[in-house]
């Protein structure tokens, strides 16, 4: 055997074993930063700021006492998910054992493994890279405990899964982002991206069918249209910013909890809530621009387009909660599971953004309902990142999938000059 021969195999050797290596290490940051995040929603330790899992222990299983008896939670306003949102409520039935907190939590845990298993999987294929399950790895743990006193992961765990079977399998892709949908409205941006037609001929017959069930299942399914229309302006949001301003300048509205939510009630909040649905507005007219534009797909482009359709209407949301970064790690996950990604600096915006969600919620909550200068300072942190990574988000799609117009070319200096001989 050459010496080509021996180096070349040692550098097989060293390679198979980082491989092998990297998931086991993965797996252990996994588990210590989830053992973490157990022990604070099991009170084992007490996370500063107020207490995320009541959440849980209150308010949805009050939800899963009134679904238990057929029908939706049509006298709370606090209830407003679309009807698939039934099934997680519902889930820690299947362990009856434990109490509805504890199942609550245990499997939001083994949602939050479930993306992790998926992300370690598709970065073992060609063109892929670990570099996803590692975004998710170290973005959860950032939010802190709110991630597993929410169902937002077990949706993410929904949406990574749709967008990493599309490539192979679109029908089933389609399905998924239908039944996300179901769960909470906005996996069904995951399509913004795909051209595919059995994509969305499989959401919407999978969409219209649950949807169907669920208003024959159990009546007021989709009463919680009206409940979102009735929200306000709330106090994390990027229009709130406004109203935390006025208030050192003499505005004489309030803060209250409103539809289940801290809002600002009082005067111009009707404006900026509407300014906040033009904005909406706008994104999804840049959104279906792109498309009609775009002609370079590539596999990674249907996960880097729902990245850059959420983080857009996140931002221009009338409500921005910390869970809701959730959706956004899982997403910059996926988008980082390609080699090539286009992704890197809006992820690493979301993952600064999630350092410092915590701080202003729950750590320091209190300053931002107060509207003091630590709680403003922090929301302009927060939301400035999560505007500059959906800006930069925008910026990349855009410029990896729409070709640029090329000016037609002008003749020749020469061939300007030449004229044709005159014959007599």
């Amino acid at each position: 055997m050459g010496p080509s021969d021996g180096t070349g195999t040692g550098r097989e050797r060293v390679e198979t074993t980082d491989a092998r290596r990297l998931p086991v290490r993965l797996l252990a940051a996994w588990a210590a930063t989830r053992l973490i995040l157990l022990l604070f929603v099991f009170k084992v330790y007490v996370f500063p700021g107020p207490d995320v899992t009541t959440d849980v222990s209150v308010i949805y299983q009050g939800w899963y006492g009134v679904l238990r008896t057929g029908s939706f939670p049509l006298d709370d306003v606090t209830w407003q998910y679309p009807p698939g949102a039934a099934l997680a409520i519902l889930s820690p039935a299947l362990l009856p054992f434990w109490d509805y907190a504890t199942a609550f939590f245990v499997l939001a845990c083994l949602a939050d493994l479930a993306v992790l298993v998926l992300l370690t999987r598709a970065g073992r294929r060609p063109g892929r890279t670990p570099r996803g399950a590692l975004v998710w790895t170290a973005g959860v743990p950032l939010l802190g405990p709110t991630v597993y006193a929410r169902y937002d992961v077990m949706v993410t765990a929904v949406a990574v899964s749709a967008l990493l079977t599309a490539v192979r399998h679109p029908r089933a892709a389609g399905a998924l982002a239908a039944l996300g949908a179901l769960l909470k409205v906005w996996p069904a941006l995951l399509l913004a991206g795909d051209r595919r037609p059995g994509s969305w001929a499989a959401a919407a017959v999978t969409g219209a069918a649950l949807a169907a069930l669920s208003a024959l299942a159990l009546p007021g399914a989709f009463a919680f249209l009206a409940f979102q229309r009735d929200r306000g302006t709330e106090v994390e949001s990027l229009g709130a910013l406004v109203f935390h301003v006025a208030r050192h300048f003499g505005w004489e509205g309030e803060v209250r909890l409103h539809y289940g939510s801290v809002e600002f009630l009082g005067p111009y909040v009707g404006a900026v809530s509407t300014a906040a649905l033009a904005l909406t507005a706008a994104a999804f007219g840049w959104l279906l621009l792109w498309r009609l534009r775009a002609r370079r797909f590539g596999a990674r482009t249907l996960a880097e387009a729902a990245f850059t359709a959420v983080l857009m209407f996140t931002v221009t949301s009338r409500v921005i909660s910390p869970q809701y970064l959730v959706w956004l790690v899982g997403l910059a996950a996926v988008c980082r599971s390609f080699a090539a990604s286009g992704m890197r600096l809006p992820s690493g915006l979301v993952l600064a953004a999630c350092a410092v969600t915590v701080l202003e919620f729950p750590v320091w909550f209190a300053h931002v309902v107060a509207g003091d200068p630590l709680g403003v300072a922090l929301l302009f942190v927060r939301n400035g990142l999560l505007v500059a990574a959906a800006l930069t988000a925008a910026r990349a799609l855009w410029h990896r999938t729409v070709p640029r117009r090329t000016a037609v070319p002008a003749p020749p200096r020469s061939a300007r000059g030449r004229r044709d001989p005159v014959s007599s």
